[in-house]
């Protein structure tokens, strides 16, 4: 007997903001449609319908903030689309989005359901609050077929707090990142003569050292930590410059310290959100990431690519995409003056960390690489399907 094709399995991914999908899932949706039949769910995720062809595009309200009343009426949205859909998989990333994806899936009996951990919020949090944070990770953990981290060191801090896959620590794909590095993107040779304009437009000169932190402009990322370090190194050296890029979430305090100092106001160049970070890296001489938590830290791997080493806090997540003194540098979290130190050096000593970078671009294309990732993504995917067809059809076939 002549057995049909099988349909492609279904995939809804969900995130609880849109601007997740083109800086931590592009290089997943250019290729998941390739194999899968594919959804992505979220607030404002539409306007990505152009870009990656061959998706399906749902918007859903959620907000980042505990809201009983409108987190409820998500849950109830997205348990709409689930049976709409029948999707053998359910994968989310960010924290709302994880545990809404978590309580729905398990009440629509969706055959998979994953979530990949990028950071705690509870880990800086104390009392309550710890607690609080706490509980949803573990609920989370618990209603998933199987949870992932993106950085071997989140999996181990993890499983130290009791978060882990069968008593051990969870899994993580290759050797970290959510979707790895596309190598064709952060290509120096491509990115040449858009570099060079923008360092015009910026007004920036030929012998500034250029210092780069390309992030959530927040406290847990170290957005008042870079500023702070960068102060002190800017006080003594007038050529040195700060691209300060991305959202900024600060509630005011950023501004604040801009406008109360005039070495600040004068050597940084304040950026919001950009949808094209690879040219921002592209004229950047070190990529500085001083965050109190992180999952992995993808704008690492991503300047690495270009040849660009960091400056990173010793936090889990981080310690994975920086190897110390071979890509780039860590540091205590939270500590200023250590900070500054190490930026000093890197205007001291500029040849060590060009070999730095160039170590960095070597270890991003064995180990990081989009591809690479991907396959990885697809693999799991394949075999947690196999695998409970196995055990639904036939549990004398599984170990």
């Amino acid at each position: 007997m002549v057995q049909t094709e099988k349909a492609r399995l279904k995939i809804v991914r969900i995130v609880t903001a849109s601007y997740v999908v083109p800086w931590h899932m592009a290089n997943t949706l250019q290729r998941l449609p390739q194999d899968f039949e594919v959804t992505v769910v979220g607030q404002g995720v539409s306007v990505y319908r152009d870009t990656y062809p061959g998706i399906r595009w749902i918007d859903l309200d959620l907000d980042r903030k505990v809201s009983l009343f409108s987190d409820l009426r998500a849950l109830l949205v997205l348990c709409r689309i689930f049976i709409a859909i029948k999707p053998d998989i359910v994968h989310s990333i960010m924290p709302k989005a994880g545990l809404l994806t978590a309580v729905a899936g398990f009440l629509c009996r969706v055959p998979v359901r994953l979530h990949t951990f990028t950071g705690q919020v509870w880990a800086t949090r104390g009392g309550l609050a710890w607690g609080f944070y706490y509980t949803l990770d573990r609920l989370i953990n618990t209603l998933n077929s199987v949870c992932l981290t993106d950085s071997p060191s989140q999996s181990a801090f993890l499983l130290e707090h009791g978060i882990a896959h069968e008593g051990k620590a969870l899994p993580v794909l290759s050797k970290g990142s959510l979707s790895g590095v596309d190598l064709r993107r952060f290509d120096r040779a491509v990115l040449s003569a858009g570099a060079a304009d923008l360092r015009r437009q910026l007004g920036l000169h030929e012998a500034d050292f250029v210092f780069a932190f390309i992030a959530r402009k927040t406290r847990d990322k170290g957005a008042i930590d870079i500023l702070r370090a960068f102060a002190k190194v800017a006080a003594v050296t007038p050529s040195v410059r700060l691209l300060y890029v991305g959202p900024d979430e600060s509630e005011g305090e950023v501004r604040k310290m801009l406008d109360a100092d005039r070495i600040l106001s004068e050597a940084v160049l304040e950026i919001g959100q950009v949808g094209n970070p690879e040219l921002y890296l592209a004229i950047s001489d070190v990529l500085c990431l001083p965050s109190h938590r992180e999952g992995f830290g993808s704008i690492v791997i991503d300047a690495a690519a270009l040849g660009i080493p960091a400056i990173g806090t010793r936090i889990p997540g981080l310690v994975d995409a920086i190897a110390d003194n071979f890509s780039g540098v860590l540091f205590p979290q939270g500590d200023i003056e250590a900070l500054a130190t190490i930026m000093r050096e890197a205007l001291e000593n500029p040849e060590k960390y060009r070999r730095m970078g160039a170590n960095a671009k070597s270890r991003v294309v064995q180990m990081f690489s989009a591809q690479v990732l991907y396959d990885a993504l697809r693999t799991l995917y394949c075999d947690l399907v196999h695998m409970r067809e196995v055990k639904r059809c036939d549990p004398s076939r599984v170990q």
